[in-house]
């Protein structure tokens, strides 16, 4: 198994939420890759309460995993899933990051512990990067993917993310991408929609293997509609799992 970076070098867990703070038994845990700025969270704690509130019964625990310098946030998120493993054993690991994290969770995605992958607003280099080998997929295999993206987003080009999940969608089926329509990089003007999503499809990977009808025809559809699927409205308001 690969090395990582100690805590010593800037990493480490945040409180458990969730089912371990409740005695119960530990199924499965979120880490949630913050943004380079701790001035814009992104909506990573609304989303982590609300993954604590969903995923409670079914022992859903999260974890916010703390930066610092000294290692990349990409080996920070390795030693995060390490830490998992040796803290609850043999559990599925899904990385949900958002701006430098959301590019740290799909680069991270290859630790064995990992089955699914959240990415918010990635802050990826640009689409012609994106595009070609000079950012990996490969570590991708055999994950549940999913991209979300503003389509207004002035600080991380939409297109970059598309690119990438382009070619994802190459090597791994799994793979889906939203767009939201007229949302900036902070994915605030539709973020309730944003947290429902993530919660239907983090506990749909995790736990179940179900999930809402448009996360489904996004993982079946071929690009691009798969790719490139506009997140509508008022999502999560009339959710059938």
């Amino acid at each position: 198994m690969a090395q990582h970076a100690p805590p010593a070098r800037g990493a480490r867990l945040g409180r458990a939420a969730g089912a371990n703070g409740s005695g119960s038994t530990v199924s499965g845990v979120v880490l949630l890759l913050p943004g380079a700025s701790r001035f814009s969270p992104g909506p990573l704690r609304p989303l982590g309460r609300a993954l604590v509130r969903a995923g409670v019964a079914e022992g859903l625990v999260a974890h916010a995993v703390v930066h610092g310098g000294g290692s990349s946030r990409e080996d920070q998120a390795g030693w995060a899933a390490d830490e998992v493993v040796r803290r609850y054993g043999d559990v599925p690991v899904c990385l949900a990051g958002y701006d430098a994290g959301g590019l740290a969770a799909l680069r991270a995605a290859g630790h064995h512990a990992v089955n699914s992958v959240v990415s918010l607003a990635p802050c990826l280099a640009d689409a012609a990067a994106a595009a070609d080998s000079s950012e990996p997929v490969k570590q991708l295999s055999g994950r549940r993917v999913l991209i979300v993206h503003g389509t207004n987003d002035a600080r991380s080009d939409p297109e970059a993310s598309f690119q990438l999940a382009a070619r994802a969608k190459k090597a791994n089926r799994s793979t889906c991408r939203f767009e939201v329509h007229s949302d900036g990089h902070g994915l605030r003007e539709h973020q309730p929609e944003v947290v429902a999503l993530v919660v239907d499809f983090v506990l749909g990977s995790v736990f179940s293997g179900r999930y809402s009808r448009p996360v489904t025809d996004a993982l079946a559809a071929p690009p691009p509609l798969g790719l490139r699927m506009p997140l509508a409205s008022g999502f999560g308001q009339s959710l059938r799992r």
